[in-house]
């Protein structure tokens, strides 16, 4: 069976660009996304990611650059294969949430008979079938955003783009979007998530693309990213009493109660490390190698960008 990254990518972008006036907001940024995958859009404010899901959601163009979408240059048909949840949710709240849902799948190709049906299976699915005849106005935020996330969903996007979904949800609601999100994953949807939890884009993607002043900073496989960046340190917990001698290979990098982190050179082996330990009677009860969070790599790359554009390419589609 073929791999997310043999398979042709539903999204690619090629040099990329966009300027307002004298500012580029996006800078030659080029991209594959694998079908089918949760692909992490990131970078700190202002580095341009809004720019960019303007382009591919085709309300801007760029200014130079192609993008295909399923492997055919983007065109105003393309959009109602899109659903796009902006972190700056817009909805009409004078409207009837019924009404005004009705209205948004009609703009992405529903009729209005289907748009109907589909969205009162959402509202089984919410429990909100009360609220069809209620005014988007009389909504607490997290129920606008619930309303909000169907309008985006209604029409069975292929691509689905969301910015900052779970951000002013509970706990409740933030789990119950999630697993809808997931769901949509597993059947096939293919996800832009654009966020600033470092946590959240551990847990969901596996895919990453990270821009900083509208350029390319570092993209590529999660996992991949992290084995690329990692320091050769492991964690040795223990019970007992360390030895008085220490193995000949390493540094101490930390030391706790019943904890010791050491970090090895170039060429140095972690078997041996763990073999010193066992040779000493000493008690291990786990090792294991410590990999960098995204956050700490996310801060790192940025960082570095600030003083010269890097390009990091640890990419395999």
């Amino acid at each position: 069976m073929p791999t997310l990254e043999n398979m042709d990518p539903i999204l690619r972008l090629d040099q990329i660009v966009k300027t307002y006036g004298s500012y580029r907001a996006v800078n030659e940024v080029s991209f594959a996304m694998p079908k089918g995958s949760i692909f992490g859009l990131l970078g700190p404010n202002g580095a341009g990611k809004t720019s960019l899901i303007r382009i591919i959601t085709t309300i801007t163009r760029p200014d130079s650059g192609q993008i295909l979408f399923e492997g055919q240059p983007l065109n105003s048909s393309h959009p109602e294969q899109i659903g796009y949840l902006p972190e700056e949710r817009g909805l009409y709240k004078k409207m009837k949430v019924g009404e005004h849902l009705i209205y948004l799948a009609r703009i992405k190709g529903l009729s209005a008979r289907v748009a109907r049906q589909a969205i009162g299976e959402w509202f089984e699915k919410f429990g909100i079938t009360d609220w069809w005849d209620k005014k988007v106005e009389e909504l607490s935020k997290g129920m606008q955003q619930k309303v909000q996330f169907v309008s985006t969903v209604v029409h069975q996007p292929r691509l689905l783009i969301l910015d900052e979904p779970f951000s002013g949800l509970d706990p409740i609601n933030s789990n119950l979007i999630r697993d809808e999100v997931m769901r949509m994953h597993r059947e096939g949807t293919s996800i832009i998530f654009s966020t600033h939890r470092m946590e959240q884009v551990e847990a969901l993607c596996e895919n990453i693309l990270l821009i900083n002043k509208g350029m390319n900073v570092l993209q590529g496989r999660v996992d991949e990213i992290k084995q690329a960046h990692k320091k050769n340190l492991f964690r040795i917990s223990y019970s007992g009493i360390l030895p008085d001698d220490t193995p000949n290979l390493g540094t101490v990098f930390e030391q706790d109660r019943q904890e010791i982190i050491f970090q090895l050179g170039e060429g140095e082996n972690s078997n041996d490390l763990l073999r010193f330990f066992i040779e000493k009677n000493v008690q291990v009860t786990e090792f294991k190698e410590i990999l960098p969070s995204l956050n700490e790599i996310f801060i790192a790359r940025v960082n570095e960008s600030e003083i010269s554009p890097l390009q990091a390419n640890f990419q395999t589609s």
